[in-house]
């Protein structure tokens, strides 16, 4: 799939979060890159890249102090290669596309593994 293509699945997931969530996205950047790079894979004790679909790198809204202004962006780092070699079409990864952003934005939101996957 196209880089641009896969961009744009990303951005329809966004679009997709409900109305409460979305207005409660502060200081937060969503973006695509092919695999994690060595720090990120290091950071979440992953060796293999191809194994990482997405990372949330930040402070999640339950842990923020109330001074928390003028912190940089948090990020949600989406990646394409993994997602598409999971996936066996298309559509499987519109959804693997869809599914991951919503597991990055619970832990933006403040969601551990545990509760992730009870959801």
């Amino acid at each position: 799939m196209e880089s641009e293509h896969f961009q744009q699945l990303v951005e329809e997931a966004l679009e997709e979060l409900p109305q409460q969530f979305a207005e409660r996205l502060d200081n937060v950047a969503v973006i695509v890159a092919d695999l994690a790079t060595p720090a990120q894979l290091v950071n979440v004790n992953v060796r293999d890249p191809h194994h990482l679909l997405g990372l949330y790198e930040g402070v999640p809204l339950t842990e923020r102090p109330r001074g928390y202004a003028g912190a940089l962006p948090d990020r949600i780092s989406i990646f394409r290669v993994p997602i598409e070699e999971m996936s066996r079409n298309d559509e499987e990864i519109k959804k693997n596309v869809r599914n991951t952003v919503m597991h990055e934005l619970g832990h933006y939101f403040g969601m551990d593994e545990d509760m992730l996957r009870d959801i």
